[in-house]
């Protein structure tokens, strides 16, 4: 009889149902030649944020919450456990330089692009300002690039007023003519959250937003589905950038800018299950949580079933 011991490797669960399979069993670590659908990716880097932030913490958070989920879905009535997440692990960001910072992470997503190990991609970051290296790295490897923002914020701010930082990743990628203003679509945009000059900004530069006061209306689920629809006519490629502060503080309490009068947590996994359908929808990245400043991992657990989402399409 073989000998029994009671030791676990560290953090390994301490149960194991046979019938069950966590998210976290999918993951295989990158090396050459293995494949996968999705390919995943930390970006820890939130020294750019103009708040205090320690979301470069957020990456590594979200990673654990995935052990406490499990791979079926009742309401699509479908179990995913054969499909396989290739994590590339996390950028080595610069201790001090900004700019040498948001470089590796440029070069780093189009080396895994290049390796052609997945069919889609995910990003964690991090604070909002990786979504300008991570866009303008797949811009510049599939072409004309649509990119539906949820957000509270425009994130249009100028950039003579502190250089980059997470309110000017919008900003960077439209004046660097990586992204035209109409195939940006912005979600959620809250209200005395932002400048009437920046909202001004985005109608000069044919940006289509949608605030609060229209997703309450008109729905954000019809609103995504008509934008993706509108998107996918004029661009060669789709990517969905989800700022976590869209969410209203009760559900996403982690965020450094949280605030009262955003999604529910059910209307954003909704919506990011709605535009996921799409063929050219190939890329996601979820920023702008703090985890020293959430409650049990609250907003930590609602990106990844934001994550799901977009990976378990029907």
């Amino acid at each position: 009889m073989d000998k029994f011991s009671y030791l676990l490797p560290a953090n390994a669960a301490g149960f194991k149902d046979r019938y069950v399979t966590k998210v976290t069993e999918c993951i295989s670590h990158y090396s050459t030649g293995i494949r996968g659908e999705i390919g995943l990716i930390g970006l820890p880097f939130s020294k750019s944020s103009i708040s205090h932030s320690q979301a470069g913490e957020a990456p590594n958070t979200i990673r654990d919450c995935l052990s406490n989920i499990t791979t079926y879905s009742g309401e699509w009535k479908m179990d995913f456990k054969d499909k396989m997440i290739v994590d590339f692990g996390n950028v080595a960001i610069h201790p001090i330089n900004t700019e040498e910072s948001l470089s590796r992470i440029y070069t780093s997503i189009k080396e895994i692009i290049d390796s052609k190990s997945c069919e889609r991609y995910i990003m964690l970051g991090g604070d909002h300002g990786v979504s300008f290296p991570s866009i303008r790295a797949f811009q510049e490897k599939f072409g004309t690039i649509g990119v539906l923002q949820w957000d509270a914020h425009h994130d249009v701010r100028n950039l003579k007023d502190g250089g980059r930082t997470n309110g000017t990743p919008f900003r960077s990628l439209l004046e660097g003519r990586f992204v035209n203003g109409e195939h940006l679509v912005q979600i959620g945009i809250r209200d005395f959250s932002n400048s009437q000059e920046y909202h001004g900004y985005t109608k000069e530069k044919g940006i289509t937003v949608y605030n609060m006061a229209d997703v309450e209306q008109e729905g954000i689920v019809p609103l995504v589905k008509q934008e993706v629809e509108r998107l996918s006519k004029e661009v060669d490629f789709i990517y969905l950038s989800v700022d976590m502060d869209v969410v209203d503080q009760a559900f996403a309490p982690g965020c450094p800018a949280i605030g009262p009068g955003g999604v529910t947590s059910r209307e954003l996994l909704g919506s990011v299950a709605e535009a996921a359908k799409h063929k050219k929808v190939k890329a996601l990245d979820i920023v702008e949580i703090d985890p020293s400043r959430d409650f049990r991992d609250m907003t930590s657990r609602l990106a990844a079933h934001v994550m799901l989402r977009f990976m378990y399409i029907k």
